[in-house]
This record gives structure tokens, sequence and C-alpha cells, in this order.
């Protein structure tokens, strides 16, 4: 859905309640867990945000607020959503003087124990978004002690995209580097800021 103005709450609070029964908008439901469908394009980004539990935690507590969405052309709505399957969100997007929201919904969480760590989850396009597809958002302590926040999608554009697809994949390559960066900050924040 496109707006001249940003979306006020009663706006997106409509707009995702007409989402909450719509199925998914594309049919291979769950595959970022392995790799990305025939006819989809994949990306795939990672960076590494420090050494040690601490920092495991801190990252971990950052997807749960959603803080890889904190950049300025980007409001989710709403960070409070709990990280649940099922959950739904709105994603605005600010871009050529216009807005634009986006709905998804959450597939799956990853809760990964042993000998390393992994939390995380992947949220799909619903019918109202200009992609289809699923993106997944992990972060990892590994048993060297690094921790990584990795970021892996596939999509494909909808009818209405495909006419700005190179523009539409300069988004996709933005929002990959803007929230690696948003995640690095929230990383460094101290834990009380949590």
């Amino acid at each position: 859905m496109f707006c001249l103005s940003k979306p006020n709450r009663n706006s997106v609070v409509a707009f995702l309640s007409a989402q909450q029964n719509q199925p998914f908008s594309y049919a291979e439901v769950g595959s970022s867990r392995q790799e990305a469908p025939k006819g989809y394009v994949a990306d795939h980004n990672r960076i590494k945000l420090g050494h040690g539990i601490d920092t495991f935690n801190r990252a971990r507590c950052a997807l749960m607020k959603w803080k890889m969405f904190d950049m300025s052309w980007i409001d989710l709505c709403w960070p409070d959503t709990p990280v649940q399957p099922g959950a739904n969100v709105a994603v605005l997007v600010a871009h050529l003087g216009f807005w634009s929201m986006n709905a998804c919904r959450i597939v799956y969480v990853i809760d990964e124990h042993g000998s390393s760590e992994k939390y995380g989850f992947a949220y799909g396009t619903l019918p109202d978004h200009a992609e289809r597809g699923e993106e997944r958002f992990t972060v990892e302590l590994n048993t060297d002690q690094t921790v990584w926040y990795d970021l892996y999608a596939f999509s494909r554009p909808s009818t209405i995209a495909r006419v700005a697809y190179p523009f539409t994949r300069a988004l996709q390559k933005r929002f990959a580097s803007d929230s690696k960066a948003a995640m690095q900050k929230a990383v460094q924040c101290t834990s009380s800021s949590f």
C-alpha cells in the first residue's frame, strides 16, 4: 500500500487488521531454513558483532526488540510485537517522496543451544507487501566465541514492484547495510538500555 504521507497509527492498525487472516503471499513458507527456492533472488549478509556471551545476549535482546529496523527511512509497527510465530508487523518505508506499508508475519523462531548458540526468526510477506518471499534474522555465538548477525532473504517482486525492480533491489541492499549497522549500534549500547 502506498501513501503520500507517513501513515498514522489508526491507518497502520487498520492495515494490519486487514492482513490478520490473509495467507502468506508465496507458497514456499519456511524455506529460509535452507536455501532459496527456484525463481527467487537470494541475499545473504553477515557482520561480526563482537565476542562472548554478553555480546550474544545483547544481540539476542536487540533482535527481540526489532532493533535491526532502527533506521531513519523505516518504521516497524510495532517494535513491541512479540517474536513468535503468527505475529504480524507492518514495515513502513519512506522512498521517492512517499511511504509504503508492507505486511509481514513471523514464520518460525530459532532458539538453538549447545556448543554454539543461535537465536532469531524469519518473517514472510503477506499479500499487501511489495515483494514476495521470506527474510531470516539471526544472531550466533560460535565455538570460537565470535558473535555474528546474519540476514538471509529470498524474494521476487510483486507486480507493482516489478516495474521499479532496479530501485527495489537497491532498497533491499540498503536495508541489509543499514540493518547490520543498526545491530552493531544496538550491541554497543549498555545492557541497561534494553
